[in-house]
């Protein structure tokens, strides 16, 4: 043989090899474990999350490890399409290589077995009969006949054989099975994001990773309305029309051009009691620009709208721009003089204070709260806890008293909220979260003002007493005062004449004293030194021998509370209002400021903006998609139970009787086989064995 020959040999082997190991049932079942690898990981791991969840979870390094192997979209990464790919190779290697003998064999009758071979069955039986070979072959094929079994009547040199089968429908089981892998595989690849990947990589298409309007997105981000799958998401405010939808990709977003235009015309939601959503749908008007008609629909959770073959369902919901009206506070400096400012959800105003430009992003606002207001004690935040886990412990949330108050619930409305940024022009921003109604505390009413440094952190909150006019003007005239030298020099005066007033020995000297040590102890307070509060007074503590904190924390802790009394009647003097009687109300007010008063220095905000009016705009977030692959995956399903059917309930059973004359009759050997040995086999045999031999 030539050497070309030996070579086209070596090939053709090779080849063939490669065929064999790709349609094996061991390559088969090697990439279905990847694939559940896979989808482990797609499960356990959170997919399409923002990066900086998983740059939090991760770290930098593992993050960037992660996104290059594609974990976080698993499901649309390259490779796991590959392997899908590569398993509808395999299985149509399979099928082709398997499914003719296997047809072939359910046609065949398997005639050419002799004699000899069916004594070596294992079922097997003998008989003789008062009739000749023909006669007794015609009554043994009718019986089989009876049975269930096709029967052939073979003639054959030395006797008659009849080959009988029944079941032999059991390898269409196989073959539905296969069919339906196959059949599924292609209809989830139609149904996954290779056409789109297929437009990128060969048509140019781009995900856009800017801002502005979408009209003027270039076309090469926009996918045309006969792109045969997608699925993605648009946001509709009340009374606003869309006709593209969004498709998010790892490094922005894909415009999909839809067939026809929603009008979105009412947003309905309903709550359970605990403040969870029972009830959302969307009453839309569809506009169909081609053919000119216009209809409406409402879309309800697991009910959708579907036309033109795009599903439409109800995803969730989100603000659609609500007008907001506040009022704004200084939170630094001697001035208390409040402000108007207004905006919408989504947007951003200008805010200038402290001699600084600040952007306030508006984030989100929720019309109302519910929340588990149970009775628990509050810790301060220079304590160590966070107010947001002091807020979360009182209402419940917190993991501490989540057992206590699970069986003491007081499911209460807060009231509206507003969530805003507050960026300053080196970019920096803080967020902050602020309720418009007071809530009840400890039987006391408090406003509630929220703040963190970023997103993956708990909200912290300041408590500002409400003033009997259930406001928070009092409590910032107090914090301005406190702020301004003057008014705390005014104060100690008051505090030193009063209590030489009082009685105190000690002549003007010690006046004189009082006076400075009251001037001292607000200027602690208010934060002369760094830093202010409570924590201020517990350094100062430490400086003093241990055997005399606890006096010395008493006489502080006294001397704070009465001159920041006088501090706070010299502002209501300073501002034109009458000073005030010292009833208990009063003085629970003194306490709850002084506690807000500590803990703003750790506010981080120029300014609290208080809510006063709000006009919501609602807005539904809605799930389009094109699944032309999804009744492909039906079809492969109903194969898939068929075949399943046939492979476990039709049971394959061959026989074959040798029928031969014999002296004074004839003579007949039966045998008897099946795949796979049952009970149900053996009794089958029994009875046949006991029935074909019986005279007619």
């Amino acid at each position: 043989m030539s050497t070309t020959g030996i070579e086209l040999n070596t090939r053709r082997r090779a080849l063939a090899d490669t065929v064999e190991l790709v349609s094996s049932m061991r390559f088969a079942i090697s990439l279905l474990m990847i694939l559940s690898i896979a989808a482990i990981i797609g499960t356990v791991l959170r997919q399409n999350d923002i990066m900086p969840n998983y740059v939090n979870q991760f770290g930098p390094f593992w993050y960037e490890v992660f996104r290059k192997l594609g974990l976080y979209t698993v499901y649309t990464s390259w490779w796991f399409l590959l392997i899908l790919l590569v398993l509808i190779v395999s299985t149509s290697l399979c099928l082709i290589r398997n499914a003719p003998k296997m047809m072939r064999d359910m046609r065949s009758w398997r005639e050419s077995v002799r004699e000899d071979s069916l004594r070596n069955f294992h079922h097997k039986s003998e008989w003789t009969a008062a009739l000749d070979a023909g006669a007794l072959a015609r009554q043994s094929a009718l019986r089989l006949g009876h049975a269930g079994y096709k029967v052939k009547i073979v003639e054959k040199d030395h006797g008659t054989l009849l080959a009988a089968k029944k079941g032999a429908g059991n390898k269409f089981g196989y073959i539905f099975a296969h069919t339906a892998i196959i059949v599924i595989l292609l209809g989830g690849m139609l149904d996954s994001e290779l056409p789109i990947r297929l437009q990128q990589w060969f048509l140019g298409k781009t995900p856009y990773a800017g801002g502005g309007l979408i009209a003027d997105v270039p076309a090469r981000h926009r996918l045309s309305v006969s792109n045969p799958t997608y699925r993605g998401n648009i946001l509709l405010a009340e009374g606003q029309t869309g006709r593209v939808a969004s498709i998010a990709q790892a490094s922005g977003t894909l415009l999909q051009e839809l067939p026809f235009d929603l009008e979105l015309k009412k947003f309905h939601i309903e709550f359970y009691s605990t403040g969870m959503p029972k009830l959302f749908a969307s009453d839309v008007v569809v506009h169909d620009r081609e053919l000119g008609k216009t209809f409406p629909a409402t879309i309800k959770v697991n009910e959708p709208l579907i036309y033109k073959g795009v599903a439409v369902y109800q995803s969730s919901f989100e603000d659609g721009g609500s007008r907001l009206k506040l009022t704004g506070f200084p939170m630094a400096g001697g001035e208390a003089r409040a402000f108007p400012i207004a905006g919408e959800v989504n947007g951003a105003t200008e805010l200038k204070a402290a001699g600084t430009t600040y952007s306030v992003e508006w984030s989100g606002f929720r019309p109302f709260n519910v929340e588990n207001i149970a009775g628990t004690d509050v810790r301060a935040v220079t304590k160590g806890q966070s107010l947001n886990e002091q807020f979360a412990a009182t209402l419940g949330k917190a993991s501490g008293s989540a057992g206590k108050n699970a069986e003491n619930k007081d499911l209460k409305n807060v009231g509206p909220s507003v969530q805003y940024k507050l960026r300053d022009q080196t970019g920096q921003a803080r967020e902050f979260l602020n309720y418009m109604q007071p809530v009840t505390l400890e039987g006391s009413q408090v406003y509630l003002a929220g703040v963190r440094a970023s997103p993956s952190e708990s909200f912290r909150f300041l408590r500002i007493p409400a003033d009997e006019a259930y406001s928070v003007r009092e409590w910032m005239r107090l914090r301005a005062a406190l702020a301004d030298p003057a008014l705390r020099a005014e104060a100690a005066r008051r505090y030193a004449a009063r209590t030489m007033a009082q009685g105190q020995p000690g002549g003007a000297q010690f006046a004189d004293q009082l006076r400075e040590s009251a001037q001292r102890t607000l200027g602690m307070f208010a934060g002369d030194g760094t830093p202010g509060g409570f924590v201020a007074v517990a350094q100062f503590l430490e400086k003093i021998p241990a055997a005399e904190q606890e006096k010395a924390a008493a006489v502080f802790i006294k001397m704070l509370n009465g001159v920041l009394w006088e501090l706070w009647q010299a502002a209501r003097v300073t501002d034109g209002q009458a000073p005030l009687d010292g009833k208990d109300s009063h003085a629970r007010f003194l306490q709850l400021a002084t506690n807000a008063l500590s803990d703003s220095f750790f506010y981080g905000a120029p300014v609290y903006l208080q809510l006063d009016e709000f006009v919501e705009v609602k807005a539904s977030v809605l799930q389009v998609t094109r699944s032309p692959g999804k009744k492909i995956v039906y079809l492969g399903c109903v194969l898939l139970v068929a075949g399943i059917f046939a492979m476990f309930y039709i049971r394959e059973r061959r026989l074959w009787i040798w029928v031969k004359n014999n002296e004074g009759g004839a003579h007949a050997l039966m045998a008897m086989s099946t795949q796979r040995k049952t009970l149900d086999f053996e009794k089958e045999f029994a009875e046949l064995a006991a029935t074909l031999p019986q005279s007619a």
